[in-house]
């Protein structure tokens, strides 16, 4: 059950009875704790509507809520806001309804599901994947799992850029000066030096960019030799992309890169002509939003157009962009596309859905954008040498640290720190991206990411940890607690509980919004509420019945971080 709409619910039908008129409730969490769970505002806008005295309005109000099995008390304050409080059985008596419910823990699923296709992380072929990746594929992964938890259809598309100019470079880079053994033993390595030869050299001689373009040309009319050496680049590619995807543990439901489309793109081209959206500009075709009826906001007096199609023949990406949402479409008949890229490509976008709109496309589009990941210096992360960071080096040293933390400062056996590397390191990696507003940029603290203590990855999968370890000491299976009645008296116990409570709420919230970080901050704030009952509360010692209520609080913090931590991506061991 969600709670926040079923306290909104109940709100609106409050006024609805006493006043007699329809309003929405308007509910949000109270800021000060000491003033109630949640707080109405709906009848202030009553007020002046009905020229009557709000607080007397709300008098009414909170007296009809205050009858609710769900509200303890409904006090008014201010000048009309109403406090509302809930009744600590009717919130046990959810708990427990959540501990019986082990495949979803209390959380409904949508009532209208959709179809959304999520496009994210879109490495290019041939380069090795950097740090600017991990937070578009790591984002991208954790809005998959929060709507498709939410009960939606969802596809993941990871949209490679395996097709354009690089790959006129990279055939006759190969060529001159390729080394068949080192693309054997490391393909992205190799193609990258390839290109960066190819590259520096076409700009410093015309005939070298001349062949290049030649071969491109050839590539793309479907030249046999040319396809063979691009499907190895992509082959090779492909398998190291792997390797990396497999650490973060990110899977895809399909890979379309640009290349897919690119016997659509013709037909885009004439398509936008024949529209009247695009025309003829110095031989190449441009789409004006300042010249083009409907169009509003911003694009309706910008003039750098959207070019579909180059002078010299030659397509854009912003062209098997439009490609490809008429494919998401027709193959899936989605309601809606997510695009997980950088912020800085808002402009681009804001075009893109423009010109589909102008197509008659229905399907919502929508840019989820994100900042970037910062050095100690502010400036966007590198290596010493001012090259870009891998993120193969990045989760390489994330795991040594791990390791050598879990040793040093835990004690943890050295077998067992060696075990556990991989889920703390990346975990840390992943939750120090995830914990963020995703549209800020963030500075990458080592210290502050793998750590024990704080709003770290490690603290919470330690939190949940230790709530194994009560099950582990008690020899206890926890699914032995199902019909266990939950009581609470102490102070610890109700503020749990109260945590407890909000998990339908947040994963929805972070699910519509595309904001993991709201589950991140749940999962912290729940962490520090069980240490709170921890070592105020005890579990084991206590006789029963609150031995039992006291467990069951346990079990359900222990499977919130487990089903919080598994939504952002992030493995939850048993044992640290």
């Amino acid at each position: 059950m969600r709670i926040e709409p079923f306290l909104d619910a109940l709100g609106a039908k409050a006024i609805y009875d006493t006043l007699e008129v329809g309003a929405p409730a308007i509910l949000r969490p109270t800021q000060n704790a000491a003033h109630g769970d949640y707080q109405l505002n709906g009848v202030l806008g009553l007020a002046k509507k009905l020229k009557a005295n709000p607080r007397e309005l709300a008098e009414k109000v909170a007296a009809q809520l205050g009858g609710h099995e769900a509200i303890a008390s409904a006090e008014v304050a201010g000048p009309g806001f109403i406090n509302l409080r809930l009744d600590d059985g009717w919130i046990a008596g959810r708990l427990a309804r959540s501990l019986r419910d082990r495949e979803r823990d209390g959380v409904p699923a949508v009532v209208s599901p959709e179809t959304i296709v999520v496009d994210f992380s879109s490495p290019n072929i041939a380069k090795q994947m950097h740090v600017g990746h991990l937070r578009s594929t790591i984002i991208g992964a954790a809005i998959v799992r929060l709507l498709r938890f939410a009960g939606h259809t969802v596809i993941g598309d990871n949209h490679l850029g395996d097709w354009g100019t690089q790959f006129g470079l990279l055939i006759v880079g190969m060529r001159a000066w390729g080394d068949e053994a080192a693309l054997e033993a490391s393909p992205i390595v190799e193609l990258e030096r390839v290109y960066k030869l190819a590259s520096a050299k076409a700009k410093e001689d015309e005939a070298f960019a001349e062949s290049a373009r030649a071969e491109l040309a050839k590539l793309q009319a479907g030249d046999a030799e040319n396809r063979r050496l691009w499907a190895r680049f992509v082959e090779v590619s492909r398998s190291a992309l792997d390797a990396i995807y497999d650490r973060l543990g990110v899977t895809f439901d399909e890979w379309l890169g640009e290349s897919a489309y690119d016997d659509r793109l013709p037909g885009v081209v004439q398509q936008l002509l024949e529209a009247g959206i695009a025309r003829e500009d110095q031989g190449a075709i441009c789409v004006f939003f300042n010249e083009l009826e409907g169009v509003e906001g911003k694009l309706a007096k910008q003039e750098v157009p959207f070019i579909v199609q180059k002078g010299d023949g030659a397509y854009l990406y912003s062209t098997s962009d439009i490609a490809t949402v008429q494919y998401r479409r027709e193959r899936w008949n989605a309601d809606r596309a997510i695009y997980v890229v950088d912020k800085r490509q808002a402009g681009h976008f804001r075009q893109l859905f423009e010109v589909a709109r102008l197509l008659g496309e229905t399907m919502k589009l929508e840019h989820v954008g994100f900042g970037t990941v910062m050095g100690a210096d502010g400036k966007p992360i590198k290596t010493r040498d001012g090259t870009a960071l891998t993120l193969a080096s990045l989760l390489d040293e994330a795991e040594e640290r791990a390791e050598r933390k879990m040793v040093d400062e835990l004690g943890l056996d050295p077998a067992m720190a060696r075990e556990l590397r991989a889920p703390i390191g990346i975990g840390a990696v992943k939750y120090a991206d995830l914990v963020q507003n995703r549209t800020s940029d963030y500075t990458f603290d080592w210290d502050k990411l793998i750590a024990f203590a704080g709003n770290a990855g490690p603290y919470l999968q330690n939190a949940h940890a230790r709530c194994c370890s009560i099950f582990a000491k008690a020899e206890l299976d926890p699914a032995s607690l199902d019909g266990a009645e939950i009581a609470l008296e102490h102070p610890d116990e109700l503020r749990l509980a109260r945590r407890l409570l909000k998990l339908s709420d947040v994963v929805h919230a972070a699910a519509e919004s595309s904001n993991p970080h709201y589950v991140a901050e749940h999962l912290y704030s729940l962490a520090n509420e069980f240490s709170a009952f921890y070592t105020n509360c005890p579990v084991l010692k206590s006789d029963e019945p609150v031995r039992s209520s006291r467990l069951a609080l346990t079990d359900l913090t222990r499977r919130q971080l487990a089903r919080g931590l598994g939504l952002l991506g992030i493995e939850a061991p048993e044992r640290i």
